[in-house]
């Protein structure tokens, strides 16, 4: 590190450095700044509200479907219409809501619990949320104008080739999520090179939060999985739209390369899904036991093999193919094998319970809602690991009972704790415990009456991706039941966001640190100030917050190399131990993100509709606003002489 007389002797930012900070890190407040904000917590917040606006559309069809099947032979829905919420609710809860939802934490957070002023590729930030927006308009306008995606999320072919479903409908989808995939994986790029180069000093990889390793984790699993179902999207749309042969047998293509291909990327997407959700509930339950998390490089351990276990089990989704028996043994014992650094977590999560003191409030109890739902989900996952009785229940209600525990169990209850925890670090205002506890036991009580009665009516053989049925088979209760708990589980969704509205319209202002936080956020004002951290502090411990060194070292230990306050600059630091190694440059706010998700807007609309020519138009746009976008900025002589 740097030496200097400042730098030794310590020192406070003064009214000038404060003043400097605010002028090269605000954003006026302007219609051009609104389009053009690269700030990570004004995206992640964009995130947070996009994601949520989709899962409402998601919540409604699913609603709509189970009045459907509230009782045999209904007639609320046609069969068409059906399909196509059934299709855009798959696809939505898994693409639209659960990973955008869980990088919106990301994009706040993570700088912040590193001690760093923006993400490293704030542009890139800006421009990935843009086409996450337009993505996701571009599939939810499919459904008022009668041509959503209609095959199922996992859009199994023969079933989705051109022959057998006609028109526009999984064209919107294969187009729509690779159009979404640009989003996800620069995503995935920037929380890597954040978290690895630009931690506070002293914040070695033993002092990483857990919520951090998660999502980094997380994303090198986009760069190894999203390129499959790019490729199994792509070569769908190239067999619909130009008469290819990638999938038909009869002209020596295979129709069981689309299920490889989708579930080599899909099996390791609900660990995607999952493992911010896990670091999440390793970030909120410390807090509120009062001690550190218990066997924290156990935890960091079971992240890291999960992400690589996740990989070698996706046939266990194809256990009733016909595939050799021999492999079914390999995938059957990697299906078994991933549960044990699942387990860790749980053990850890339950031995910082045991032994801390407990504060029981409305984060906590969505940690406890998680707990038990998500364990329920792996035990039956345990169950599927087995070929006999996978292949018994195969494509049953058990399935839908099964993976619904894991995902709304696994992921929406640790999103709602987290949405709790920091609501007051986001919006600097706390929200209604009352209404916070009413939102847990409806969610919690709803989701089990609604999915639990699956795990029965499926045992009794009621088949997946059905719209009726008829009476007299015993499915008849549970369906009902299941119905019931939709309605319950929408009404505590629905006092949720009553909460959130109600905490910015009349909560009361929130202190910086409410809860008593362990990590770096809870040492910035509620909410941030747009430069996240007036002095880049130096990390001493695992648990920063609750350490006086590295608390002294933002105020009475602030040194100048670590104020920065001449210029939007944060710090670059090493991999591996977070040593100083110097100040790099953050950009401005600028619209050419905006400009150039537009232009793939046109690119994707343009091939959807087979107008080639604004696909075309779309593309020169992109082209274009990307050389606008990394043409070197114009120094003047004294800057370039001081670059020199």
């Amino acid at each position: 590190m740097p030496s200097s007389t400042a730098a030794a002797r310590g020192t406070r930012p003064g009214p000038e450095a404060m003043a400097s900070l605010t002028r090269h890190w605000a954003e006026a407040p302007s219609l051009r700044t609104w389009f053009g904000t690269v700030d990570h917590k004004r995206i992640g917040r964009r995130y947070l509200v996009t994601a949520a606006v989709f899962f409402g559309f998601a919540g409604a069809s699913a609603v709509a479907m189970r009045t459907q099947l509230a009782g045999p032979e209904a007639g609320i829905l046609s069969p068409r219409e059906y399909n196509q919420l059934f299709t855009m609710h798959g696809t939505a809860m898994i693409f639209l809501f659960s990973t955008p939802m869980l990088f919106g934490f990301g994009n706040f957070l993570v700088p912040l619990m590193i001690g760093a002023r923006d993400m490293a590729f704030p542009r890139l930030n800006a421009f990935g949320y843009w086409v996450f927006l337009f993505a996701g308009l571009f599939m939810w306008a499919s459904v008022p104008a009668g041509a959503a995606p209609n095959g199922g999320w996992f859009a199994y072919v023969p079933l989705t080739d051109e022959r057998n479903t006609p028109g526009l409908h999984l064209d919107v989808y294969t187009l729509g999520l690779l159009f979404l995939g640009i989003s996800t994986t620069s995503g995935a790029v920037n929380f890597i090179v954040t978290a690895l180069k630009l931690r506070a000093p002293g914040m070695s990889l033993n002092r990483v939060p857990v919520f951090v390793w998660a999502i980094v984790a997380t994303s090198f699993m986009v760069l190894v999985a999203l390129p499959v179902l790019n490729l199994d999207n792509a070569l769908l749309f190239l067999d619909r739209r130009f008469d290819t042969r990638f999938f038909e047998p009869e002209r020596g293509g295979n129709v069981l390369l689309w299920q490889h291909l989708f579930w080599i990327f899909g099996h390791p997407d609900v660990y995607i899904i999952v493992m911010p959700a896990l670091g999440i509930v390793s970030a909120v339950l410390p807090v509120f036991c009062r001690r550190g998390i218990v066997g924290y490089p156990l935890i960091v351990f079971s992240i890291v093999a999960i992400a690589i276990i996740s990989f070698g089990v996706w046939v266990h989704h194809m256990f009733a193919t016909g595939l050799p028996q021999l492999s079914y043994g390999f995938f059957s014992a990697a299906s078994t094998v991933i549960t044990i650094p699942s387990g860790l977590q749980i053990f850890a999560w339950l031995a910082t319970m045991l032994v801390g003191r407990i504060v029981v409030s409305v984060p906590f109890l969505f940690v406890v809602g998680f707990l038990v739902t998500f364990v329920v989900g792996g035990v039956t996952g345990v169950m599927f690991a087995l070929t006999a009785f996978d292949q018994q229940t195969t494509d049953t209600y058990f399935v839908v009972a099964h993976f619904h525990y894991v995902l709304f169990g696994g992921a929406v209850f640790p999103i709602l704790a987290g949405v709790y925890y920091w609501l007051p670090k986001m919006t600097g205002r706390m929200f209604s415990v009352r209404l916070g506890r009413w939102a847990f036991w409806l969610v919690f009580v709803g989701m089990n009456l609604t999915f639990f009665p699956m795990h029965v009516s499926g045992l009794l053989g009621m088949p997946r991706r059905v719209y009726t049925y008829p009476g007299g088979l015993g499915w008849d209760p549970w369906n009902l039941l299941a119905t019931i708990g939709a309605y319950v589980v929408a009404a505590g969704l629905l006092l949720v966001a009553v909460g959130v509205v109600h905490a910015l319209r009349r909560g009361a202002p929130a202190p910086d640190d409410p809860w008593g936080g362990d990590s770096l956020e809870w040492t910035t004002s509620s909410p941030p100030k747009p430069y996240n951290f007036p002095v880049i502090p130096r990390v001493h411990s695992l648990h920063p917050n609750w350490d006086p060194r590295t608390v002294e070292s933002t105020g009475p230990g602030a040194t100048e190399d670590r104020i920065l306050a001449e210029g939007r600059t944060t710090l670059c630091t090493s991999e591996l131990d977070g040593r100083y190694e110097r100040p790099v440059e953050m950009p401005e706010e600028t619209r050419k993100p905006l400009l150039a998700a537009v232009g793939l807007l046109m690119v994707f609309l343009g091939l959807l509709l087979a107008w080639y020519w604004v696909a075309a138009a779309g593309a020169a746009l992109v082209i274009g606003t990307l050389a606008a976008w990394l043409w070197p900025p114009r120094r003047t002589p004294q800057e370039a002489g001081v670059a020199g």
